[in-house]
């Protein structure tokens, strides 16, 4: 089970070309659906969507 305050998730945008961009990161999953939510309600022809970013893993810095 997640923590609901963990600040893992980021919004994403698929542009008309196909490439994938993060849009804003350090988000909770509900800020995170809130502020996809909000860009597709905008209309944009992009498409906006919740993730979960990867863990990063601290043991591989120095």
């Amino acid at each position: 089970m997640t923590d609901p305050t963990e600040h893992d998730w980021c919004v994403k945008r698929l542009d008309d070309n196909g490439n994938e961009f993060v849009m804003q990161g350090g988000l909770t999953r509900t800020q995170a659906e809130r502020l996809a939510a909000d860009y597709q309600a905008r209309g944009h022809k992009q498409s906006y969507w919740p993730e979960r970013m990867a863990p990063t893993d601290h043991s591989l810095r120095r």
